[in-house]
């Protein structure tokens, strides 16, 4: 077994099982606080203990970082959240995200282990958010980033009318890590290969010829 087969079977399913078991602890112990559910969503939700929740809010770092519970019927930052059918668009894009990555996978050498990792996490979120919405057609987020550093605060409220970033889970999590690591292999690492596999090439102006020609 390759060792881009190995961290892509073993870290796929184990960052989608992290990421539902999360889900499904936020929706046993937060309320839900959000609004526009579905009456099947409702009833999906009452099915993973949504009614014995007690809590409304889990303070990690106060003033920074709490657990709540919200449900997004949209894509990012509840985009689409209105659009009828969503629910095709989603499944559409998550097939040719998997298309993607698979054509990615393919391509990368057998002992590569950077861009498997990334192929690992990007997986792992569009698979993770995609059980939510084949389950319940919404995307269970719980990770609240936000400021009460008065300064920053302030400026946030009044430009953007919230001191709150977009609540996410682990699955977008994946994501986002897994872009940013795709982009930074080549942006930074393949561009710094291609220049000095330039600078070792051969100089046009070293040749004989070159160097027999009048110069100006």
């Amino acid at each position: 077994m390759s060792k881009k087969l190995k961290i892509v079977a073993f870290l796929t399913p184990l960052l989608i099982l992290v990421d539902q078991l999360t889900k499904y602890w936020t929706v046993s112990t937060l309320r839900y606080m959000g609004q526009r559910l579905e009456p099947h969503t409702r009833a999906a939700l009452d099915s993973w203990g949504q009614a014995d929740a007690a809590l409304d809010e889990v303070h990690v770092i106060q003033g920074f970082l709490s657990f709540v519970h919200r449900q997004n019927p949209g894509a990012a930052m509840g985009m689409l959240v209105d659009y009828e059918h969503r629910m095709y668009v989603f499944l559409v894009f998550t097939l040719v995200a998997v298309g993607v990555l698979w054509s990615m996978y393919k391509a990368l050498p057998d002992d590569d282990r950077f861009q498997s990792t990334t192929v690992a996490l990007i997986l792992s979120g569009a698979v993770g958010n995609a059980i939510d919405r084949v389950h319940k057609q919404t995307v269970t987020d719980f990770i609240k980033m936000y400021t009460e550093w008065p300064p920053l605060s302030d400026w946030l409220l009044a430009n953007f009318r919230t001191n709150e970033y977009p609540t996410y889970n682990i699955a977008d999590s994946c994501i986002v890590v897994g872009v940013i690591m795709y982009l930074g292999y080549y942006l930074i690492f393949e561009r710094d290969g291609d220049v000095k596999s330039g600078e070792a090439g051969p100089n046009p102006l070293d040749s004989d010829d070159a160097q027999g020609a009048p110069r100006a």
